[in-house]
């Protein structure tokens, strides 16, 4: 009887499974082989976002249990001097950066499309920074901004009879030189990105505006870039969010005064760090992380509307 009532469940199943439409069986198969990736997405992800709201209504050092405190991490937050000035080094770092870093990739992948001697070559030339370590290149930008006569930068600005700089021991020119360092990094990541959709725009498009006459600027600014906006789309977000998140080269070329000098050029996500790891108030820190994420959603969803709709 129990092997008869097992063949009879399989039997069950397997017409069950049978009566199926195929767009079902594609369906099931689908979410079967997600279901792991979805799972791992939640726990990794939601999970501790969840968490960190929670902990932003709370006071916790890691010694003793969370102590809920409703919102005065964010009436302390908004009452913090220190909050606004990190807040404006962070959107300096958005404003200025994403539009430059932008520009300069696309004119160096415009043009190093049309390279043809070498092209892979100075392609993996380009690329090679974004694969560099962000720790090891930080330290070697420091090297450079160095006063004379260890800094290269200032030994060629002796050299042209020019007044050595301070940089990195600037208010004024610690921002940008960390600026200058972090677009070199992401450069070849949009250069790569860039000629990729160069390359997928079909090439009877420019052949047609040749025949009716059109000149390169014209090409350019009626076919190339109508045709490359996904592609900045994704750039002008991924770019962006990489500003708003920049830590490494900031805490590594100021590892004697992180974020440094007189915090001018400290970010929102150094000053989380130091708040939770260094002054073990976790409860603050998560309101700082809350602040971050609502800032990255919304500028995020901004860019895609206005660049979409455009």
């Amino acid at each position: 009887m129990t092997l008869a009532a097992s063949a009879n469940g399989t039997a069950e199943r397997s017409g069950a499974w049978n009566r199926l439409s195929i767009g079902q069986k594609r369906l099931i198969w689908v979410w079967t082989f997600l279901a792991l990736p979805v799972v791992f997405y939640v726990v990794i992800r939601f999970y501790p976002t969840v968490q960190a709201f929670w902990l932003s209504f709370t006071n916790w050092d890691l010694l003793r249990p969370a102590q809920f405190i409703g919102v005065e991490n964010y009436v302390k937050l908004y009452n913090d001097p220190l909050f606004w000035q990190v807040f404006r080094n962070t959107f300096a770092y958005l404003i200025i950066g994403t539009p430059i870093s932008l520009v300069v990739s696309f004119a160096v992948a415009y043009y190093l499309d049309r390279v043809r001697f070498m092209h892979s070559f100075m392609r993996a030339l380009y690329f090679l920074p974004f694969l560099t370590t962000a720790a090891a290149m930080a330290w070697v930008w420091r090297w450079f901004y160095q006063p004379p006569p260890i800094g290269i930068i200032n030994g060629f600005l002796g050299t042209a009879g020019l007044p050595a700089q301070p940089f990195l021991r600037s208010t004024e020119q610690a921002l940008p030189a960390i600026m200058v360092t972090a677009i070199w990094a992401g450069l070849g990541f949009q250069i790569i990105i860039f000629m990729a959709g160069l390359r997928a725009i079909p090439q009877t498009y420019y052949e047609a505006a040749r025949i009716d006459g059109l000149g390169e600027w014209a090409i350019l600014r009626k076919i190339t870039l109508p045709l490359l906006k996904p592609t900045t789309v994704f750039l002008v977000v991924f770019s962006s969010i990489g500003f708003l998140r920049i830590f490494d080269q900031v805490y590594n070329m100021t590892s004697n005064d992180p974020g440094g000098p007189l915090n001018t050029t400290k970010p929102l996500v150094l000053m989380i760090y130091q708040t939770a790891f260094s002054s073990f108030n976790m409860g603050y820190a998560a309101a700082q992380t809350v602040v971050l994420f609502t800032i990255l959603l919304i500028v995020s969803l901004i860019q895609l509307w206005v660049l979409r709709t455009r």
